[in-house]
């Protein structure tokens, strides 16, 4: 049986920082090992699921992998409360395949995954 990991992101895509990207990166690099990858979105990491929200000049674009990551097969869900109060493009509307959640789920994923990371 594979391994399940749940990685839990909460820091806005473009900050200063590469976490979000090194996050996303490590995502992929597990789902390519054969890792079982979850990926919830809450507080201002929501943002990675709004189409809306372009790359700074000079940044990979995240969304994009995002994007990629789901099209691969790692399932993507964002907190539903979040949606709507967090985020700098809060109000936008979110692209297909990110799909809206619940404090419930990510319980759930929490009890059901094997290892859980946070970013």
């Amino acid at each position: 049986m594979p391994l399940i990991i749940l990685t839990i992101m909460g820091s806005p895509p473009y900050d200063g920082t590469d976490a979000a990207w090194n996050a996303l990166r490590l995502i992929g690099q597990l789902h390519k090992d054969g890792t079982t990858v979850r990926l919830f979105l809450m507080n201002d990491a929501v943002d990675l699921a709004r189409e809306s929200v372009q790359p700074p000049q000079g940044y990979f674009d995240l969304v994009k992998i995002v994007k990629d990551l789901i099209a691969a097969g790692v399932a993507v869900r964002v907190c539903g409360t979040c949606q709507g109060r967090c985020g700098i493009a809060k109000g936008e509307s979110y692209y297909q395949g990110a799909q809206k959640s619940s404090m419930v789920e990510l319980s759930e994923w929490v009890r059901t995954s094997d290892q859980v990371l946070t970013f």
